[in-house]
């Protein structure tokens, strides 16, 4: 007896199979569509990125404000309406007022103050992008060797950095400064890098022992690539993500830790200006002449935030599991 229930031919009927992934292939000519027919073109991860960063506030309104800061500090000679060092025993000790462009008052011997802190800026700025490029190559070139060949390398390696760790960076540089005195703002960026390379060593050395097991790496060796080509050609180029977040963290850090310094009378040569010893200089008269520390403080602050918000912004639009807001 035959089953009365009609029965239909899938077979050319149904729609195509997706592949194992669940997705079906497209070309890349090929754009995602929805159910109303709108269309949207795939983005790249430099879109993606640029998007993500783009809406984070904070770090857009300090990249600004940085740029601006950067711009002055460079051009501080013509922005400024005095030289650093230029005395006006008249107005010695004037509080912050527009009479005569003392936007930040004048101290004790009448030097404007906007002039020096606006030059002390300079300082800190030049100390932390030294220290920047310092930490970036140190760092990354320990951390992708220790991580690459790991075994007896790796070992050396890390409790190299390990020794490094242990120093307390303000101490070591109080003995340096006690040693060979104070210096430009190039030898106090050179000694500030070569004690905080250590944390980024590590990141890149995680990342490397990660990286190292992919398919696209063992592809690159199958093909030949030496392993220099694959370090510096197929890896490193993945780890430029934790590399620049660190190295806006270590800008931050190394602005306070020169600041620091001159606070406590070692860091830069007198007289060019630096913000902790501008900060240093006004304590004696905090009370009577409060501008003194107060508008050096809150430029330090400033920066050293902008640059904590910069990274903080890189750091979201970069990690891939971060969701868009």
């Amino acid at each position: 007896m035959t089953d009365p229930t009609p029965r239909h031919d899938t077979s050319t009927s149904d729609p195509e199979e997706p592949p194992p992934g669940g997705v079906l292939a497209e070309s890349d000519e090929q754009v995602a569509a929805y159910s109303d027919g709108s269309e949207i073109a795939a983005r790249s991860q430099w879109q993606l990125f640029r998007r993500k960063f783009f809406r984070h506030k904070l770090a857009m309104g300090s990249l600004v404000y940085l740029a601006i800061v950067v711009v002055a500090a460079i051009n501080a000679e013509t922005v400024a309406p005095y030289a650093y060092d230029d005395i006006n025993v008249v107005m010695r000790g004037t509080a912050p007022t527009f009479e005569e462009m003392h936007f930040f008052g004048t101290d004790q011997l009448g030097r404007d103050y906007f002039s020096r802190v606006l030059f002390g800026a300079r300082t800190s700025l030049s100390v932390a992008w030294i220290v920047a490029v310092v930490v970036g190559v140190i760092g990354t070139t320990v951390g992708a060797i220790a991580g690459f060949y790991r075994g007896w390398v790796d070992a050396a390696l890390m409790r190299m950095t390990d020794l490094v760790i242990i120093f307390p960076a303000l101490a070591v540089l109080l003995v340096f400064a006690a040693l060979f005195g104070q210096g430009r703002p190039t030898r106090i960026g050179i000694i500030l890098g070569l004690l905080l390379w250590p944390t980024l060593a590590r990141i890149v050395r995680g990342v490397f022992l990660s990286l190292r097991e992919k398919e696209f790496v063992q592809a690159a060796r199958a093909c030949g690539a030496g392993d220099l080509r694959i370090m510096f050609r197929h890896m490193i180029p993945n780890t430029i993500g934790p590399i620049v977040v660190n190295m806006t963290l270590v800008m931050a850090a190394a602005i306070i830790i020169e600041a620091t310094l001159a606070f406590l009378g070692f860091g830069v040569n007198p007289p060019t200006p630096a913000l902790g010893r501008l900060m240093d200089e006004g304590r004696s008269s905090m009370q009577t002449q409060w501008w003194l520390i107060v508008m050096p403080g809150m430029a330090l602050v400033s920066i050293a935030l902008a640059v904590n918000f910069i990274g903080d912004g890189l750091r979201d639009a970069l990690d891939p599991t971060q969701q868009e807001k």
